[in-house]
């Protein structure tokens, strides 16, 4: 019997925790006795033949970095029934039996067309946004928000200084996750987040003005970037208010930096279990986190799936922000 060889790729969005699943679909498929091919630059590289083979030290000390040894790209050919077709063509060129995809939805999407084209795939969440409905948590996630969580303690230190509010806005086009739990771990006055419509009277304004009767002074908002206007929520709060008010982006510093524990856990917890999928033969799989427990679902199935936001903790959020 001929051996297996696999493939592993990183694709959309960088995320902290990504060398880790990286290292361990190497190490595990190597323990399969596999081949492992590394996958340059996602789709786009796929279609390009930009892959080297992978051994042991091909991963050695990379658990610790953040974004990905494989680099990632946007595949606008990819996302074409031509350019799928090509790229099975060029895994079948190379002798690449199956491939581990990790990134997000998008990058799911093209797992299941590139299954549908004759390569097994299995597809690791890997986004900071923790945007994905199939699974509870994404790889990069954690990490997203204690870097969140660094910058606006940083933020609190001069806004105290000067009793000022800051309007801080974190990632997230259509999932608030990052922005709720960093709200919460900041203490933040208000959290906006796309899934909640809200009242700028309501619920940044009256919020305000009652914290700052009980003697608070400084305070901070904390805005999805999927909400956006940071800029004019800052000049309307202290119009409104009369506090002075700052607006910061953090922007892509969220998505650097060396992973936290929990993403290099689960990223290797992942990445082994993606490469186990494909050595017994299994296709269309993604890898999820699933009431706790790390489990695999057909891509089509997760796809499917609709995201539930936590608005019990959005609840949570609100009782003791003032």
């Amino acid at each position: 019997m001929a051996q297996k060889t696999i493939g592993v790729l990183t694709s959309g969005g960088d995320a902290p925790g990504m060398n880790a699943a990286i290292r361990a679909v190497v190490r595990a498929g190597i323990s399969y006795g596999m081949r492992v091919m590394g996958i340059q630059r996602g789709y786009n590289g796929l279609l390009n033949g930009e892959v080297v083979e992978m051994n042991l030290r091909s991963v050695s000390d990379i658990i610790h970095r953040g974004g990905t040894i494989l680099y990632t790209a946007r595949s606008p050919e990819f996302n074409t029934p031509a350019g799928v077709k090509k790229a099975a063509a060029k895994c079948h060129e190379m002798g690449v039996n199956g491939v581990v995809v990790i990134g997000g939805d998008g990058s799911f999407r093209g797992a299941r067309d590139l299954t549908g084209a004759g390569i097994p795939c299995i597809g690791v969440p890997g986004t900071i946004d923790n945007d994905i409905a199939s699974s509870e948590y994404t790889i990069g996630f954690d990490t997203a928000m204690n870097t969140a969580v660094e910058m606006v303690d940083r933020l609190r230190d001069t806004m105290e200084s000067h009793d000022r509010c800051s309007v801080v806005q974190v990632m997230g086009r259509r999932c608030g996750d990052l922005a709720l739990e960093t709200g919460i771990a900041v203490g933040a006055t208000s959290i906006l987040v796309p899934e909640v419509p809200y009242d700028f009277q309501k619920d940044i304004v009256d919020r305000m003005m009652l914290t700052q009767k009980t003697g608070k002074k400084h305070f901070i908002i904390v805005v999805a970037e999927g909400v956006g206007g940071v800029d004019k929520l800052a000049t309307d709060i202290q119009q409104a208010t009369g506090i002075e008010a700052r607006a910061t982006v953090l922007g892509h510093v969220q998505r650097g930096g060396s992973p936290t524990l929990r993403d290099r856990v689960v990223g290797s917890e992942m990445g082994a279990l993606a490469a186990k999928l494909l050595y017994e033969d299994k296709s269309n799989r993604v890898i999820v986190v699933r009431d706790g427990r790390i489990t695999d679902l057909d891509i089509t199935e997760a796809l499917n799936m609709k995201r539930v936001f936590n608005k019990d903790l959005y609840d949570v959020a609100l009782r003791i922000s003032i």
